[in-house]
């Protein structure tokens, strides 16, 4: 499949109009180099790539986009399905292509391809498989976009982003994972719930694995800037311990639900790394819980292990992890999902 997109050629001959239409003004010089470009590659055409290439098109964050997909039909039929809403859409380039070349300057490459898991495979076979299968995505991404930066969302996203890492050969702060942005939001939502406010205003983080050793802060629950534990006990009113286990055990089970509902997550994701793709090129230098590189923080190592934790991102990536407050025991919770994480990363020979 050729590389095709918006084209400016029309009619016989392939007469160029925009010759015809615009006329340049006279003394005009090149383009301003402070003119910024702005290109994202989405690799992985599949229900989570292109909702998240539909939010990122409605919130006009890219002058361009570009999908890579191996299915050339399938690339081709969604890239001329979102080519035909430009006239409700913010101007952007729609690109798709089998090629990787195609991606040449991206600012970001956000990866959503992987495998499915089969009928009796375990996750470590799933998980060998997606190894296999990132050896032919990072490289050429790398490659092409040496200045990119990388965000992976496929799963489980922690040890695909270590291995993206270690396959890029580029820096831990310009590689990133989705990791539990999502299930913080989905945290919120429910604490929000519960209280009967507007998840806007609840500030609290899943950290650690994105998956089932992911560790809710309790501890750092806040409410419009009220900590919500230390209130309770200021205010001598009871809860149960196994009350808030049941909210964070509803936030790992939520994804399986959706799945088991519709067959696949998309908008909840979509939504979560366009929000990650605009605090990263517009400088926002907003705190999202990612997954980052861990080792150092709150006892973690004898391994090098990517991990959720509250960072702040601009255009370098992740620019820093903020010195949230862990209690004695989350800090223990932690650690364990780090050596989860490690586990599975010694038997993939990386």
């Amino acid at each position: 499949m050729h590389p095709s997109g918006s084209s400016s050629s029309l009619g016989p001959g392939g007469l160029d109009l925009t010759q015809a239409f615009f006329k340049p003004i006279q003394r005009a010089g090149l383009p301003s180099p402070a003119k910024r470009h702005t290109k994202i590659s989405v690799i992985g055409a599949g229900n989570v790539g292109m909702a998240i290439a539909q939010t990122i098109l409605t919130q006009d964050l890219a002058d361009e986009i570009v999908l890579i997909d191996a299915k050339p039909d399938k690339l081709r039929g969604e890239m001329l399905d979102l080519q035909h809403a430009a006239a409700f859409l913010p101007r952007t380039k729609i690109n798709a292509s089998v090629d990787y070349e195609l991606t040449v300057g991206s600012d970001l490459c956000i990866v959503t391809a992987g495998a499915r898991q089969n009928p009796g495979e375990s996750r470590l076979d799933l998980l060998q498989r997606n190894v296999a299968l990132f050896k032919n995505i990072i490289p050429p991404l790398a490659r092409f976009s040496p200045d990119t930066i990388l965000l992976i969302v496929s799963n489980p996203v922690d040890v695909l982003t270590y291995v993206s890492w270690k396959l890029s050969g580029f820096p831990s702060n310009r590689v990133i994972g989705s990791g539990t942005n999502l299930d913080s939001s989905r945290f919120r939502f429910l604490i929000a719930d519960h209280l009967d406010v507007n998840a806007q205003d609840v500030q609290a983080y899943i950290v650690g694995e994105h998956g089932d050793s992911s560790v809710a802060l309790w501890s750092s629950i806040s409410v419009g800037g009220v900590p919500v534990l230390s209130f309770l006990e200021n205010q001598q009113i009871a809860y149960e311990k196994v009350t808030l286990e049941k909210i964070h055990k509803e936030v790992v089970d939520s994804a399986y639900e959706v799945i088991s509902l519709k067959g696949y997550t998309s908008w909840a994701i979509g939504y979560s790394v366009a929000n990650l793709a605009r605090s990263i090129l517009r400088d926002q230098r907003k705190i999202h819980p990612v997954s980052v590189f861990a080792n150092g923080f709150y006892g973690i190592e004898g391994g090098d292990v990517f991990l959720s934790l509250p960072a702040q991102l601009g255009r370098g990536g992740v620019l820093g992890v903020t010195n949230v407050h862990l209690t004695d025991e989350e800090a223990k919770r932690f650690r364990d999902s780090a050596n989860t994480i490690l586990d599975v990363q010694s038997q993939l020979g990386i």
